[in-house]
C-alpha cells in the first residue's frame, strides 16, 4: 500500500470558535496534530478552504468555511512491523473517528517489551485500518487497555481528534466502563465501594497490591448473582489502575475465580474449566469525540467464561 493509500482526509465546517484564527492553529486543534506537522500540510498543498489550497499557514479563517485536510500517513514501518492477523478480534463498530472491539483473552492492547503475542493494534493493521499517528509509535491510536488476561470492549482511535478528545475523557473520568467478575465467595456487604491504593507488590514485580503509598484507586460493586461459594458482581471503576479489580477483591479476601496470581482457589478454577480470571469488559459509554452525541456498546461473554456460568448455576 502506497503512503497516498494510506491517508485520509478529514473535512468539516470551521468552527464560529475558530473565527479569525491561522489555518495551521485550527488544524492543529480540531485535528489533534501539532503546529508544525499542521503548518507542513498546509505548505505541502493539503489544506484547502472551499476547495482552494491555503496560500500560507498564517492565512485567517472565516466561521463556517469549508475546510478539507488530507492527513499524513501513518509511519510505514509502524505498519509493517505490528501488522498480524488476530482470531477472535471482532469489529462491533467503526467509523472515520473511531473503531471498537471486542479483544479476546491472551491479546495485547500493543506491543511491550516482553510480549511476543497477539496486539489489538496488530490486528487492526492487519485487517486494513488505519490508527491515529498520536501517541508513541508501538500504541498509536491507544487510549485505554485491558490486560491480556482480561476480555471485552476497547475503543482505539483512528482520527486525531478523536485521540485527543478520547485520551482526556479517559483522564476526566468522563467514559463509563462496567466489568462483569465472577468473585469467589459473597461480599459483605453485597454492594459496595472499594477506596484502597494499588502500586507495586513489595515482593513480587509482576505483581501489584494495596499499599499505603500507591495511587489512589476507587472501584464500585454491586452482586447481582449468588452462587455456591461464588458471586457474578457487576462493577465500575472511577479509576483505571494496572490488574485494579484483581487487586481490590484479592484484598477483600474474594478473589476473582480463577486468578491463581492473586489467590484463587485453583480447584475451583479446574472444576469450571477456567484458565484465566472471570473477568469481562461488557459495556463502554461515552461522548462520540466528533458529533458529542453518547454511544454505547455492549459484548457477550466469550465462550469460556459462559461455560463456567452455567456451571455455577448447575451447582444451585
Amino acid at each position: 500500500m502506497s503512503d497516498l493509500d494510506a491517508r485520509q482526509t478529514r473535512s468539516m465546517p470551521v468552527p464560529e470558535g475558530f473565527e479569525g484564527q491561522r489555518v495551521d492553529q485550527v488544524v492543529s486543534r480540531l485535528l489533534g496534530l501539532s503546529r508544525t506537522v499542521a503548518a507542513d500540510l498546509v505548505a505541502a498543498g493539503d489544506v484547502t478552504v472551499d476547495g482552494e489550497p491555503c496560500a500560507t499557514k498564517s492565512e485567517r479563517l472565516s466561521a463556517g468555511s469549508w475546510l478539507e485536510v488530507l492527513l499524513p500517513p501513518p509511519p510505514e514501518d509502524v505498519r509493517n512491523r505490528t501488522a498480524e492477523p488476530v482470531e477472535g478480534l471482532d469489529v462491533v463498530y467503526d467509523d472515520d473517528d473511531i473503531v471498537v472491539v471486542m479483544k479476546p483473552v491472551g491479546v495485547a492492547a500493543h506491543p511491550s517489551p516482553g510480549w511476543t503475542g497477539p496486539t489489538v493494534t496488530g490486528g487492526l493493521a492487519a485487517a486494513g485500518y488505519r490508527l491515529s499517528t498520536h501517541g508513541p509509535d508501538e500504541r498509536q491510536g491507544i487510549v485505554h487497555r485491558l490486560d491480556v488476561g482480561t476480555s471485552g470492549l476497547m475503543v482505539v482511535a483512528k482520527s486525531e481528534i478523536a485521540y485527543s478528545e478520547l485520551k482526556r475523557a479517559f483522564k476526566e473520568r468522563r467514559v463509563a466502563k462496567r466489568y462483569r467478575a465472577v468473585a469467589q465467595g459473597h461480599p459483605d456487604p453485597l454492594s459496595g465501594t472499594v477506596d484502597a491504593p494499588i502500586g507495586r507488590h513489595p515482593r513480587h514485580d509482576y505483581k501489584w497490591a494495596v499499599v499505603a503509598d500507591g495511587k489512589p484507586s476507587v472501584t464500585h460493586y454491586d452482586t447481582i448473582e449468588v452462587f455456591p461459594g461464588a458471586s457474578l458482581m457487576d462493577l465500575g471503576l472511577e479509576t483505571g489502575r494496572t490488574h485494579q479489580i484483581r487487586v481490590h477483591f484479592s484484598a477483600l479476601g474474594h478473589p476473582l475465580a480463577g486468578d491463581l496470581t492473586y489467590g484463587a482457589d485453583p480447584t475451583l478454577a479446574q472444576r469450571l474449566g477456567l484458565t484465566r480470571q472471570w473477568l469481562h469488559a461488557y459495556r463502554l459509554e461515552f461522548a462520540h469525540p466528533s458529533t458529542g452525541r453518547a454511544v454505547t456498546f455492549t459484548s457477550e461473554y466469550p465462550e469460556d467464561l459462559e461455560t463456567a456460568l452455567a456451571r455455577l448455576r448447575a451447582d444451585q
